[in-house]
């Protein structure tokens, strides 16, 4: 028989560095999870993504254990890795802070793609440049 599902924890954390402070602590410890266990866990799972923000879902069961599954960075994250740009534009229709080269804007959307809701990389890819325009990333060609 499947464990009775109680909730779905969605966070973002940064790659091996998952610590009881907030927001993990409070949000699992509401839940009466082994905070530190999922700690341990979280970070032998994304050492190789050090420092990159990893998105995670945390599903609690009824009888407190728990499974969690890691996704892709997310689309503004790794566009502003690849433009090596800090932060998007406060103004992206005025104010160009970086930009992409089509090959880069490929790399990305091959990155996102399991996350994604597209079929093939030209969509996937339209979806990544949407972002990039929305955070003053210019594409070239």
């Amino acid at each position: 028989m499947a464990k009775k599902i109680i909730t779905k924890i969605k966070l973002q954390i940064k790659g091996g560095q998952a610590n009881p402070a907030p927001p993990i602590g409070p949000a699992l410890g509401q839940h009466g999870l082994n905070i530190a266990g999922f700690c341990k866990e979280f970070n032998d799972a994304s050492r190789d993504r050090m420092g990159d923000v990893v998105p995670v879902e945390i599903t609690v069961y009824a009888d407190r254990t728990y499974s969690f599954i890691m996704k892709t960075a997310p689309a503004a994250e790794l566009i502003k890795k690849f433009a090596k740009i800090g932060k998007g534009s406060g103004k992206p229709l005025k104010e160009k802070v970086g930009s992409l080269t089509g090959s880069q804007l490929k790399e990305i959307a091959e990155i996102k793609m399991p996350d994604l809701n597209a079929n093939n990389v030209e969509a996937a890819m339209k979806i990544i440049a949407g972002t990039a325009r929305q955070m003053g990333v210019t594409i070239k060609d």
